[in-house]
């Protein structure tokens, strides 16, 4: 692409919609452009592609359960290990430290590696933290754990996401992003509630025998079930890998030289695989039918077998710096682009956010004017997995409506950005759930105030979460796997730097006034969106160089 073409065409733009056929509204046009080879994640039928997103969906709730079913065993912790709440809320601290930096050093298998692997290894690994989480008895035994399984956890946070951008085509992303924010929120919500339980019930040690039951499912589940999508989009000979963001006019071009058989020796075999226009109807018209707006695939091409399928690995070409240079790209990708270090600082305030008041919970609540059990703090997560739900329901639909309906106003074009509308839809409900929250417990009122500003937080923390997800990966699709490991990091730093200066900053300032400029500084940053709203694409065209210049540093990277 020259100069010129970049001004209209940056990384993301790409046409959604084809506004030229005769008689119709105009198709949606799948972005990114798959291959014919039907072994391509992007041509997987419809119930392949749901299972494997169901199944890493598990694995991102589990691995939230396993962080989160902690907070409702640290009465009886303290009570039977002599465990204080400074050095259990030290620990949480510790797992948020090690989310930093996990996904700096394991991201880069799961890029040369392959996805399955990944998943497969660091499930057994969550499975023999919850059988070790189960036998505890020391300081060091919980510190260690938590160290370990964050620090393997912190692969959910990417690896879900690289995935979904393996699998699913643009207008499909806003609903599959939501939903896999939601499967998070289970594990952080629900497991909480369920822990605070069996706490109760059968005792604290069986939180984690029943995860460590839950991941040998999983494990066994990823073994036999998960397969493989990175898939390498190199050219297969004879068949058209078509990676323009204007494909119309690719395509319309095609099939007019077709008409008038002026095509170079060089092109016939491709112009083979495809069929002529009919007569009555136009070229152009037929092709893009046919190539845009549905999945075409070679049946020439033969499908993997389930055995070939289930390969452990497939590995990528390329010497060992090419692999470790994925431990610290991140940090030049998170610095020099913009919108990844945008949607870094909205994600990381959010969830800091959020692990804030999962903390504050758990201790201000077992104390007076509360007195709450293990299975009642437990259910005070309830609030929080209701509020995700409902904005899950949603803004997953309405934002993959609104950018199909925001483009075909734009002639057809899509801009990431349209998706930053919704965001700002959900922006009030952040400060006044916060701000009721933290009031709340300043004036010990009663639980339900309390529950009902946990739950309107959420309602807003899960959209604005979800779709700037969303928007850096149809923004920066290439290099997706660097930038979530940049937000990642960014994310679980601001985690850290909160729960660590949470306690002696509650007592110096009191609640109330902690969560007031919380609730500021989580607020001026979501106004933020509004600066990519209206400059998002200028912020794009102006850093397009040093965006191509990391794509072109990926595995087995598509054209850009």
């Amino acid at each position: 692409m020259g100069e010129h073409d970049d001004k209209e065409w940056p990384p993301g733009t790409v046409r959604l919609e084809d506004l030229q056929q005769v008689g119709k509204n105009g198709e949606v046009i799948l972005q990114p452009r798959p291959s014919r080879d039907p072994n391509d994640p992007l041509n997987w039928p419809r119930w392949e592609k749901y299972l494997n997103f169901g199944l890493v969906s598990f694995y991102a709730m589990m691995v939230f359960a396993l962080i989160d079913a902690a907070t409702p065993t640290w009465a009886p912790m303290n009570e039977q290990l002599g465990f204080s709440y400074a050095i259990l809320n030290d620990s949480y601290a510790v797992g948020n430290g090690t989310l930093c930096i996990g996904a700096f050093l394991l991201i880069p298998f799961a890029l040369k590696y392959g996805r399955r692997p990944i998943y497969i290894i660091s499930t057994a690994a969550q499975l023999a933290v919850s059988i070790w989480s189960a036998k505890l008895e020391t300081v060091a035994d919980i510190m260690l754990i938590n160290a370990f399984s964050c620090g393997v956890g912190a692969l959910a946070e990417v690896i879900v996401q690289m995935t979904v951008a393996d699998m699913f085509f643009v207008h499909e992303r806003g609903k599959m992003n939501s939903f896999y924010v939601w499967a998070q929120n289970i594990g952080g919500s629900l497991a909480p509630v369920a822990a605070g339980y069996i706490t109760v019930s059968q005792g604290w040690r069986w939180v984690w025998w029943w995860c460590a039951i839950f991941f040998g499912v999983a494990l066994v589940s990823y073994v036999f079930l998960y397969e493989e999508t990175k898939f390498d989009h190199s050219a297969i000979e004879g068949v058209g890998i078509h990676a323009s963001q204007d494909p119309v006019g690719e395509f319309s071009q095609t099939a007019s030289d077709e008409e008038t058989n002026i095509e170079k020796k060089s092109d016939l075999s491709e112009a083979k695989l495809e069929p002529r226009a009919s007569k009555g109807s136009t070229a152009p018209e037929v092709y893009r039918s046919r190539l845009l707006s549905v999945i075409d695939v070679d049946s020439s091409i033969p499908r993997k077998s389930y055995v070939q399928r289930l390969t452990f690995w497939s590995s990528s070409p390329g010497p060992l710096s090419h692999f470790f240079r994925h431990s610290y790209q991140p940090f030049f990708v998170l610095f020099t682009i913009p919108g990844v270090f945008f949607v870094s600082l909205t994600y990381g305030a959010l969830i800091a956010m959020s692990t804030v008041q999962v903390t504050t919970l758990s201790s201000w609540m077992a104390e007076p004017p509360y007195n709450f059990d293990a299975a009642q703090i437990g259910l005070m997560s309830l609030p929080s997995w209701i509020g995700s739900t409902l904005g899950a329901l949603i803004v997953g639909p309405l934002s993959d409506w609104l950018i199909v309906f925001l483009a075909r106003r734009n002639h057809g074009i899509y801009e990431p950005e349209m998706r930053l509308w919704v965001i700002v839809a959900f922006i009030p409900f952040v400060p006044a759930g916060l701000f009721m929250f933290g009031f709340g417990l300043n004036n010990g009122s009663s639980w339900p105030i309390v529950a009902i500003g946990y739950g309107l937080a959420s309602f807003g923390t899960l959209p604005a979460s979800s779709l700037s997800l969303t928007y850096l990966t149809d923004a920066y699709t290439e290099i997706i796997g660097d930038a979530l490991v940049g937000v990642t990091f960014t994310r679980n730093l601001l985690s850290t730097i909160f729960v660590f200066v949470l306690t002696p900053w509650i007592a110096n300032m009191g609640i109330k006034n902690v969560f007031i400029i919380i609730g500021i500084l989580v607020t001026a940053v979501l106004l933020g969106t509004f600066i990519f709203i209206l400059y998002g694409k200028k912020f794009r065209v102006k850093f397009v160089d040093r965006y191509r210049y990391y794509a072109a540093r990926q595995y087995q990277p598509r054209p850009v």
